[in-house]
């Protein structure tokens, strides 16, 4: 069961009984949203890339906060925006619309991508001319890709509660979804966490987290 909760910065988020923990940061779930995933993931590499079109592969679709977020920020742009997501249990559509997050972007993102959420489900789809969203109803283990994305978001669960989602063999699944010169972000940052990526062959960076988090971990694949 998902029970909703109002978060330090007004925002909403879920808590999953289940797991045990907020599908958000409780100091903030649109802030942590936009410090970890849209400034220092997307908007790095749109920044990088210098190119119209960029692809994101994000590991815990949940609430879809962080693709709202995104979508409005490549539509702003007019940036095309390739969507893949990674939910093994993805929410029912009423439980995400009761979010209310339709109040952080413009009318017409939320209403495409409300009304579309359970098709992504099955397949990609066009959310609009510029963006696809594809939910993958798989876990990470299961998951495979005939392509290469731009961008990670990896926002799973954390290692206390879902600790089968960091392990070393896990990370180097998910880091060879990247291309060369891709870019991987994550709210976390330990020791273990570091060296896992950096031995897939990645630069580290450590960079101010969002509130509640002293870091968090950005790198850049390098080989």
């Amino acid at each position: 069961m998902n029970i909703l909760t109002q978060t330090a910065d007004g925002s909403n988020t879920l808590f999953n009984e289940e797991i045990g923990e907020h599908y958000h940061s409780a100091h903030g779930a649109l802030q942590e949203s936009k410090h970890v995933f849209i400034e220092a993931g997307l908007k790095h590499g749109l920044e990088k890339l210098g190119t119209n079109e960029i692809s994101v592969l994000e590991v815990g679709f949940g609430t879809g906060l962080n693709f709202l977020l995104s979508y409005a920020h490549c539509d702003n742009l007019n940036k095309k925006l390739k969507y893949c997501s990674i939910e093994a249990f993805p929410l029912a559509q009423e439980v995400i619309a009761s979010t209310a997050y339709q109040q952080y972007v413009p009318q017409n993102i939320w209403d495409s991508f409300i009304t579309k959420y359970e098709d992504s489900l099955n397949h990609e789809i066009k959310v609009s001319e510029n963006c696809s969203l594809e939910i993958s109803h798989i876990t990470l283990q299961n998951f495979t890709a005939n392509k290469q994305f731009d961008v990670i978001y990896y926002d799973a669960f954390s290692v206390r509660h879902q600790p089968e989602l960091w392990t070393d063999e896990i990370i180097a699944h998910a880091c060879s979804f990247l291309k060369n010169g891709g870019i991987f972000v994550t709210y976390a940052i330990t020791g273990n966490l570091k060296r896992a990526v950096k031995s897939c062959g990645f630069e580290i960076e450590k960079l101010p987290g969002a509130p509640g988090k002293r870091e968090m971990l950005r790198a850049c694949k390098t080989i």
